[in-house]
């Protein structure tokens, strides 16, 4: 990551592949998924790296909205449910997003899935227990930019 001020970390996209492979390692190599939930959108370029290093071909979307703009965080709205993966509580899918900040998202998800395994590249302590499992954690107070979220 790349420290712009104190609080603000902008990651490159080498950054995240690498921070999300490591994730896959963490996942460990034996379990077997049904398919992954991407928490879109932040969750998309994760999942799909982590499809493709677990040749998962299943990948369903869990569309939700919680930021009225770049830096204010409203409530959840779930836009759109992944309904395979929603027909069985989640048993044997793996719902993949880029960060758990708050886990208020995290927490909407696993109302809808219960059953499923919750990953993250990247999490704020306020989330942490909303995540089984995680590569980075990073103080509350950060902002990360993410690639697909620059100018």
């Amino acid at each position: 990551m790349t420290l712009t001020n104190p609080n603000d970390h902008v990651v490159t996209w080498a950054e995240v592949h690498r921070d999300t492979r490591a994730l896959v390692d963490r996942l460990g190599p034996d379990t077997r998924w049904t398919g992954i939930v991407a928490v879109a959108r932040g969750g998309l370029v994760p999942a799909a790296i982590v499809a493709r290093e677990l040749d998962i071909r299943m990948i369903e979307t869990l569309c939700v909205a919680s930021y009225d703009d770049p830096r204010t965080r409203g409530a959840v709205r779930i836009l759109n449910r992944p309904e395979s993966a929603a027909a069985s509580a989640g048993s044997g899918w793996l719902v993949v997003d880029d960060m758990v900040d708050s886990g208020a998202t995290l927490r909407a998800a696993r109302v809808l899935l219960p059953l499923a395994r919750f990953a993250t590249v990247y999490a704020k302590p306020e989330g942490i227990a909303s995540v089984d499992v995680f590569v980075h954690r990073v103080a509350q107070e950060s902002w990360i930019t993410f690639p697909w979220d620059l100018p």
